[in-house]
C-alpha cells in the first residue's frame, strides 16, 4: 500500500505490541530470571573508561541496524540518505520480534563477550533493557558524538528513570497506554480511571492481559506513581483491580483485539494504545483515545549499542542522523506512532499534505503538554521484585 495512513497501522506491529507485553513476565522470562543471569550485574563504567573507549574507536564505513518489523519506510529511504550523507554502508535487518526472545538469544552471546553481529539494536524500556543496562551488555553512549540528539530531542525523551542520563540508549519511538471508548455508545466526555472500575459499565469494559499494563492502571486508580511504587502500593493496586474483575465490570482481557471489541462495541471502553486509536479514527470509527487524569503509560522504544559491536563510532553516526527533524518526520510519516522529536509536528503541518497534516494535528502523535505531565512509564524491577510483583498482578488476568 502506497498510503502509510491507510495500510492499517502496522498489521506486524499488532503482534510487536502483544510481543512486548507479554515479554515481561512470559514463561521464557521467568525462565531466564530463574537461570541466575540476573545475579552477574556489572559494576558501573568509569567515566575514563568510556573516554578511552570512544578515543579507542574510528568510522569504519559500515553499520549493521537490528530492528523490530514495520519500523522504517519500505524503501528505507532515512538509512538511504544517512548512506549518502556520510558514506557509511547499512544492513537493515528486521529480526527483533519479541524483548524476552531476542534478550534470551543473545543473553548466552554478550556473556561469553561474543559480538551481536549488530551495531544496533532497539529494546523496549522493561524487564529485559534493564537487564542489559545491568548486566553491562551495553556500550556507554559517547554524547558527543550526538549533537542532534542533543539538540532536537524532547526534553520528556532525555534522562529516562530507566537510562539516567540516557548513558545507554536514545529513543526510537514511543507510545502511549491511556483509554479508548466508543462514542456511540458512552454518552459522556471519559476523564478519569475511574470510568474502567464503574459498575454502570459492568461488562463493558476491556482491561489488558499484560501484569505491566493493568499494574500500571490498577496504581493510577489508588493514587500512586509506578516509578515510585513500592509492594505495598503493588498489593493495594493489585486489590482495587480484583474488585474490578469479580464485580464484574472487566468483561474480558484482551490481547491487541481490544480495539476491534470498542469499535464494534463489544465493549464500550477499555485500556488501549494511542497509534491503535489513531488508525480507526482515520477509518471514520466513533472511538476517541484519552490519558486519564490520574495518569497514563508511556513506553519507549530505545536504540542501543551492544556490547562487542563492530563498528560503534558508525553506529553513533547513524543514531544521530535519525534525529534531524527532516529525517524523523519521514519516519513518523511512516511509522505513526509518538516521535522523541517535537520539531516533526511544524515539518508535518507545513506540508501540502492532507495525511501529514492529519498526523500533525493528532494528540495522539503529539502528546499536549497537559498529557505528557500525566504519563509514567513502568516500574523497573530488580529480580527480587520481579517475582512478587508477578505474582500479585498476573494472577489477575489468569484468575
Amino acid at each position: 500500500m502506497n498510503n502509510p495512513l491507510l495500510r492499517g497501522l502496522t498489521q506486524s506491529r499488532y503482534s510487536r505490541r502483544d510481543a512486548f507485553r507479554v515479554a515481561g513476565f512470559s514463561a521464557a522470562g521467568l525462565a531466564l530470571a530463574a537461570c541466575g543471569v540476573q545475579g552477574q550485574k556489572a559494576a558501573p563504567p568509569k567515566a575514563d573508561a568510556v573516554a578511552d573507549f570512544w578515543a579507542s574507536q574510528k568510522k569504519n564505513g559500515q553499520v549493521v541496524f537490528a530492528n523490530w518489523p514495520e519500523y522504517m519506510p519500505e524503501d528505507q529511504g532515512p538509512l538511504k540518505q544517512f548512506q549518502q550523507a556520510t558514506g557509511i554502508t547499512y544492513e537493515y535487518k528486521e529480526v527483533i520480534q519479541e524483548n524476552a526472545d531476542f534478550f534470551g538469544k543473545s543473553e548466552p552471546q554478550l556473556r561469553a563477550g561474543q559480538p551481536l553481529g549488530y551495531d544496533i539494536i532497539v529494546m523496549t524500556n522493561g524487564l529485559q533493557l534493564a537487564k542489559m543496562i545491568a548486566l553491562g551488555y551495553l556500550v556507554s553512549l559517547d554524547h558527543k558524538q550526538l549533537p542532534n540528539f542533543a539538540a532536537n530531542a524532547g526534553a520528556k525523551y532525555k534522562n529516562p528513570s530507566f537510562d539516567p542520563n540516557n548513558q545507554f540508549t536514545i529513543p526510537w519511538q514511543a507510545g502511549v497506554t491511556g483509554i479508548a471508548y466508543n462514542t456511540k455508545y458512552v454518552d459522556e466526555d471519559i476523564t478519569s480511571i475511574q470510568s474502567l472500575f464503574d459498575k454502570k459499565y459492568e461488562g463493558k469494559v476491556g482491561m489488558m492481559a499484560d501484569a505491566q499494563e493493568i499494574a500500571n492502571f490498577g496504581m493510577f486508580a489508588v493514587g500512586v506513581d509506578p516509578d515510585k511504587s513500592t509492594q505495598a502500593d503493588w498489593e493495594k493496586a493489585g486489590a482495587k483491580l480484583k474488585e474490578q474483575r469479580d464485580s464484574g465490570v472487566v468483561r474480558k482481557y484482551y490481547d491487541q483485539s481490544y480495539i476491534d471489541a470498542v469499535a464494534k462495541g463489544d465493549i464500550w471502553l477499555s485500556q488501549a494504545w494511542s497509534g491503535d486509536v489513531f488508525q480507526r479514527q482515520l477509518a471514520g470509527e466513533p472511538v476517541k483515545f484519552v490519558v486519564p487524569a490520574e495518569g497514563g503509560t508511556i513506553w519507549i522504544d530505545n536504540m542501543a549499542i551492544p556490547k562487542g559491536a563492530a563498528n560503534p563510532v558508525d553506529a553513533l553516526m547513524l543514531m544521530d542522523f535519525m534525529y534531524k527533524p527532516e529525517i524523523a518526520a519521514e519516519l513518523t510519516e511512516y511509522i505513526q506512532y509518538v516521535t522523541p522529536v517535537p520539531g516533526v509536528q511544524a515539518i508535518l503541518a507545513g506540508k501540502d499534505d492532507k495525511d501529514a497534516k492529519a498526523l500533525a494535528e493528532s494528540p495522539l502523535i503529539f502528546p499536549s503538554d497537559a498529557d505528557y505531565a500525566k504519563l509514567r512509564s513502568y516500574k523497573t524491577l530488580t529480580s527480587a521484585e520481579e517475582s512478587v510483583f508477578n505474582g500479585i498482578f498476573q494472577t489477575i488476568t489468569q484468575g
